[in-house]
């Protein structure tokens, strides 16, 4: 590799802001703020819902259905 010419990669602190949780990973940033992370997300905690889904099912139904 050439020298002087890549960013210096450090550790990362990785910080949640939803739900405060904190972890490490690799970055050229020394600290890195996300929204959500996978420990409050509603598709890694199972509490996502699928409204959006259901109501076009629903729709497909009252078009399609036999008068």
């Amino acid at each position: 590799m050439k020298k002087n010419i890549h960013p210096q990669y450090h550790k990362a602190t990785i910080v949640c802001t939803t739900c405060g949780n904190t972890f490490e990973s690799g970055s050229v940033l020394k600290e890195i703020r996300v929204d959500t992370c996978s420990n409050c997300h509603p598709f890694f905690t199972g509490q996502q819902k699928f409204v959006q889904a259901a109501g076009r099912v629903e729709k497909f139904r009252k078009r399609y259905e036999k008068k």
